[in-house]
């Protein structure tokens, strides 16, 4: 039976190529040079090397190993790749290569048109894409791969079997906020300061704007401890810098934008505590993989910042947005970002890519030490409140005001420690909220200011000035005076996390604020 279907397809194929040729065919040349044969690998790379576009139209496929040998045969041609959606490749080269649906007869001679007519500049950095993953993507890496996830999931398990985190006492926290005399709020934006909207981002069957919009309900209670001398408000985001001045600029508070690579008061202008060296070479090569998968899942976006990209699928499909995140992340570990010094950060609904070290636990000493010099600030910091729903990548800035506990070690693509929290290595055992060892002050500022150094990536002598000399590159770890039992770390909505407390969702955000705003004269 398959030997006749054979003979029948073939004969289709050859009664087709003699049409094609005998009508567009001249007495020197023909259109469709058919082999009905194999070939040696010596002349099949020949033929790789010299194409201009391979047309690949599985309609059921595994892999296939023609997409990646074409490839690897192109270093001197960078020619295009046409490949069927259905084959394995796809998963891997998809993002470098024009898919296609073989059953498409339009949309595949639509692609070969565009292939043969592509400008140089978009084959170069297709053929660059998948290059880099034909090249990288060994059995070596691939092992070292599968051995990195297995021990993720030794991670994942003991964040699982942590001691449930308790929910924040407010009476408590009002009560030593009112004790307290020099106070800092540390508030997130997006999920703790935000409106809040169903996972599909509908409220009466229309779809919500993406840009994020402050809680109606907390602009009074805002304003009454902006307006507090002995308070000082920071509201440290991710987001860029035109959608925080969107929400805040009626509001006495210092923003920082970009987990914390810009700062500013909202009565003055935008200042950076961005690195010097900060290597931003990957981000066309990022942005491309971004606008693929932007395309292809309804409801998403990307954000372009000035220090990473955001791919958000918040408002998509969740089962789809899921599985469209997880080839997402294949394509930018096993390409682009292969052999670069950065961070991918999957968070719910997102995945963020970033240069090390832009974190907002990297950033707050700085920012700290900015706002002490502005105010002209005497008076130790003796309370701090932290809140925010931050993604684990962003959660050292917990860990920042509490140099006496263990640093905790976030999940990582790339982990590998199987003690995640370094209890074995300190010889320490995990401290209840609130417990501190009793130390001199001296000793207190000593070891925040050395913890600081070893959290950051970069050197003080790397930053960028901020209007004045680097005197203050860590003035804001030495102005706090803070109690264990005078610092609140509260995660929102989130149950695996650093923070010492819990707060449910944003509604409980905006009864601690109203609280704390009504003890405020």
């Amino acid at each position: 039976t398959y030997l006749i279907i054979d003979q029948k397809l073939t004969s289709q194929v050859h009664e087709i190529v003699g049409r094609i040729n005998g009508k567009f065919g001249t007495l020197t040349s023909v259109p469709i040079h058919h082999l009905d044969r194999s070939l040696d690998f010596t002349a099949l790379c020949a033929l790789y090397a010299v194409t201009d576009v391979a047309l690949v139209t599985s309609l059921r496929d595994g892999m296939n190993l023609v997409s990646y040998e074409f490839v690897a045969c192109q270093a001197a041609k960078k020619g295009v790749l046409i490949l069927s959606e259905f084959a394995g490749a796809a998963q891997s080269l998809g993002a470098g290569a024009l898919l296609v649906n073989p059953w498409n007869i339009s949309d595949v001679a639509t692609s070969i048109r565009y292939a043969l007519n592509m400008s140089e500049d978009e084959r170069e950095k297709r053929f660059h894409h998948n290059f880099m993953h034909v090249t990288t993507h060994t059995s070596q890496e691939w092992a070292a791969t599968f051995v990195s996830e297995l021990n993720d999931t030794v991670v994942e398990a003991q964040l699982r079997t942590r001691q449930v985190l308790p929910v924040l006492p407010i009476d408590t926290a009002v009560s030593r906020y009112t004790c307290s005399h020099n106070r800092l709020l540390i508030l997130g934006f997006n999920g703790s300061l935000t409106e809040p909207v169903d996972s599909s981002g509908r409220r009466g069957g229309q779809i919500r704007e993406l840009e994020p919009r402050l809680n109606p309900e907390l602009k009074e209670p805002l304003k009454k401890l902006c307006g507090d001398e002995k308070t000082t408000v920071i509201v440290l985001s991710g987001s860029d810098r035109s959608v925080l001045d969107n929400n805040f600029e009626e509001f006495n508070m210092w923003l920082a934008a970009e987990n914390g690579m810009f700062l500013r008061l909202t009565s003055g202008d935008w200042m950076t505590t961005m690195p010097e060296n900060l290597n931003m070479d990957w981000v066309d090569s990022v942005k491309h993989v971004f606008e693929y998968f932007t395309e292809r899942t309804p409801r998403s976006h990307f954000e372009l910042r000035e220090t990473s990209l955001v791919w958000n699928y918040k408002y998509a499909d969740v089962e789809f947005g899921r599985l469209q995140a997880r080839d997402l992340l294949q394509h930018l570990w096993t390409g682009p970002i292969s052999n670069a010094a950065l961070d991918v950060v999957h968070g719910g609904r997102s995945v963020e890519v970033r240069a090390v070290g832009v974190t907002k636990g990297a950033a707050i000493d700085r920012i700290l030490g900015e706002i002490v010099h502005n105010k002209n600030m005497k008076a130790p910091i003796d309370y701090v409140l932290c809140i925010g729903h931050f993604l684990n990548k962003d959660e050292d800035i917990y860990s920042f005001f509490e140099p006496e506990l263990p640093a905790m070690t976030h999940i990582s693509s790339r982990a590998t420690s199987p003690d995640p929290y370094g209890y074995a290595s300190r010889g320490s055992k995990p401290k209840l909220p609130g417990s501190r060892t009793p130390k001199s002050q001296a000793h207190l500022m000593k070891q925040r200011s050395l913890s600081t150094l070893e959290r950051s990536n970069f050197g003080t002598s790397s930053w960028r000035q901020l209007g004045r000399d680097d005197r203050a590159s860590h003035e804001g770890s030495s102005v706090l005076d803070l109690k264990g039992e005078n610092y609140f770390s509260c995660a929102v909505s989130k149950k695996r996390t650093n923070a010492r407390y819990l707060l449910r969702s944003s509604s409980d955000v905006v009864e601690l604020l109203k609280e704390l705003a009504d003890t405020v004269p």
